[in-house]
């Protein structure tokens, strides 16, 4: 938006300046041109009547009269010719070589004036009005570019912040903090994106209450169904296939329970995930220092590259446990240097951190399947890399397999955009250590 507010204004104000600008440079050095013109007619008149007098008088032509009509004053030099009507002549000025604008004059006593003027002179002060006109010109097209981004800046800077309200609200903080742009249509909206984070804040906190109070209430006979099974297995040590029935129905109750305390840790966790403005700099650094002496004990090298200062929308915690997720696989699966890489990606300001290693891979069977729990290669548990998965998708990122071999992991995060003070709209976030087991 701000580049079309930019475009649109300096369009507006090169179309004026073309059609305004350049007819008044046009007119402006028409018009001294013939003003010139004029003038040299009214020397030529000024010194006919002068002569008249001279002759009615019957007093010579002084050359002090044709000097002061040669000099001109403020107007360009000329030289003046008078010829008497007795045949006396006299003349003042330089003969002008080149092309020349003249006036010739018959006085009634028949005598002719002759003033002659550099025409390049004449043109020269024509030329300078235009090119007045022209700096005028540009120096308007100046303004208008400044007003035009000035402009533009008051009007964008407000939609940004709304848009990182947006995307607050989006990753799961639900009453961002939007501050009055002066822009009535702009803070319309802005008051609206409130009143629907206070109803989604509502929502959200019914579902986690149900999420929580669901988890807790099921618990308990859950608990004590479970005991009863295993009283009754305890009961029927004559009777096998009943012991077999309890033992399935267990191995059910306890898949219940588990499923049980995952819904109600995920509650747990929902209650204080929040996105914040995170120095991503800060948490590849705190991974570096936690990680390298691992690395170095395995005979392996960890490096982090980062080529800029960059911040991204994310939740502290999750981006550090996403992060030593990956670089813990890297370590038990692959081999060779760890590359921690993290640059900007997209026209929207995106940021991509890119773990790599120059090890075998991830195997062909497992590629389609690498992010789904359980699966694993025999080195792990195969629940990393889908709960690093998970964490990065709550916060609105996406982890991927860019690579298969050797193996290549990219974070695709959200960026904090360039035009948008942080510490204006979002609180900084706070690089959470991630203890290794």
């Amino acid at each position: 938006m701000r580049r079309k507010l930019i475009i649109a204004t300096v369009s507006a104000v090169a179309v004026a300046v073309i059609l305004l600008g350049f007819p008044l440079a046009f007119f402006g050095g028409y018009y001294v041109f013939n003003n010139e013109q004029r003038a040299i007619v009214d020397r030529a008149a000024s010194l006919e009547r002068s002569v008249d007098n001279r002759i009615a008088s019957g007093t010579g032509l002084e050359q002090s009269i044709l000097d002061r009509v040669a000099a001109g004053g403020d107007r360009p030099a000329a030289h003046v010719r008078v010829v008497m009507p007795d045949g006396q002549m006299g003349s003042a000025g330089e003969p002008i070589d080149g092309r020349t604008l003249s006036a010739v004059r018959w006085s009634a006593s028949n005598a002719m004036v002759t003033v002659e003027v550099s025409y390049w002179e004449v043109a020269a002060r024509s030329y300078q009005v235009v090119m007045l006109v022209v700096a005028a010109a540009f120096v308007a097209f100046g303004a208008g570019i400044s007003v035009a981004v000035w402009q533009a800046n008051r009007l964008s800077a407000p939609l940004v912040y709304l848009a990182a309200s947006a995307e607050q609200l989006g990753s799961g903080q639900v009453r961002p903090h939007v501050e009055e742009s002066g822009v009535e249509e702009i803070d319309l909206v802005a008051d609206e994106l409130a009143r629907s984070a206070d109803r989604l804040a509502l929502r959200i906190a019914a579902e986690r209450q149900f999420a929580s109070d669901a988890s807790h209430q099921l618990r308990t006979p859950l608990t004590a169904l479970m005991m009863r099974i295993e009283e009754i297995s305890m009961l029927s040590d004559d009777k096998p296939e009943v012991q077999e029935e309890a033992r399935i129905s267990l191995e059910q109750i306890e898949r219940l329970v588990s499923t049980v305390d995952d819904l109600l840790a995920r509650s747990r966790r929902a209650e204080g995930g929040t996105t914040e403005a995170v120095n991503l700099d800060e948490v590849l650094q705190q991974q570096e220092e936690e990680w390298e002496t691992v690395f170095a004990k395995a005979g392996r090298k960890l490096r982090v590259d980062a080529s800029e200062s960059l911040a991204v929308l994310a939740t502290p915690g999750s981006l550090a446990q996403v992060l030593a997720t990956l670089i813990e696989n890297s370590l038990k699966h692959g081999d060779g240097e760890t590359v921690v890489s993290a640059k900007l990606h997209g026209p929207r300001g995106g940021v991509v951190v890119q773990v790599s290693d120059e090890g075998a891979g991830v195997p062909e069977e497992l590629v389609p399947r690498i992010f789904e729990r359980g699966v694993t290669s025999g080195k792990g548990t195969g629940l990393g890399l889908p709960l690093a998965r998970d964490l990065a998708a709550a916060d609105g990122a996406r982890l991927e397999l860019s690579r298969p071999r050797p193996a290549q992991f990219t974070l695709y995060l959200t960026g904090v955009p360039r035009t948008l003070d942080a510490n204006a709209v979002l609180p900084h976030g706070n690089v959470v250590k991630v203890h290794k087991r």
